[in-house]
């Protein structure tokens, strides 16, 4: 059973969004077709979905801005811009997307206290979205990511994929990268590749 998993493709991390990732829009095309033209026998999404007061928005600390880094309850943090707030529109998947192929979106973030790049757990590994147990009730046993970001949520999901057992392969024209350093979606996908992780392109499906 091979799954694809959707990461993050909402308006905040579009152009445009409070927290945009370069050409991120340009996935999205890339991911229509994937859904389209390729038999996945699932396909899922995960969607950020923060509370107004979640402590990663640079808001909620005094005199802190987005890209600082802090401890927050013994997690190292980064400050992000307040985004994909429960409810609004930058939440909201982009209206290009077609989400009607989804089969189940899975929420992530929603603990004000700690931050939740992964789709199958919190940054502290606490708390699991359920994926996990979604995925391995199915008996799936390939799964391939795409969609936004590289650097973060796309490399989190990944290395937690192959952690879980699942045979994990990156979509990688079909991701974007914040790159709030020079590099870091490349250093991403070596990391993701000495963890196990297959880098293949759409065109390889």
């Amino acid at each position: 059973m091979d799954a694809l998993l959707v990461i993050d493709v909402q308006n905040d991390f579009l152009p445009g969004g409070a927290l945009a990732v370069t050409d991120g829009n340009e996935v999205i095309p890339v991911i229509n077709r994937i859904m389209q033209k390729h038999k996945f026998d699932l396909i899922l999404a995960t969607q950020d979905w923060h509370p107004a007061n979640h402590g990663s928005f640079a808001a909620n600390h005094p005199n802190r801005i987005p890209g600082e880094i802090i401890e927050l309850n013994g997690i190292t943090q980064v400050l992000w811009p307040v985004h994909c707030v429960q409810g609004t529109q930058g939440a909201d998947f982009s209206a290009e997307l077609r989400t009607d192929l989804f089969n189940k979106v899975f929420q992530k973030g929603t603990d004000p206290a700690i931050d939740s790049y992964s789709g199958f757990f919190d940054n502290g590994k606490k708390r699991a979205t359920g994926l996990d147990i979604y995925l391995k009730d199915r008996h799936v046993n390939r799964v391939f990511l795409c969609g936004l970001a590289t650097d973060y949520c796309v490399k989190s999901t990944a290395l937690d994929s192959v952690g879980a057992g699942f045979q994990t392969a990156l979509i990688a024209d079909a991701c974007r990268g914040v790159n709030i350093n020079e590099g870091d979606s490349a250093a991403a996908v070596n990391e993701m590749r000495a963890a196990g992780v297959t880098v293949v392109e759409s065109a390889d499906l």
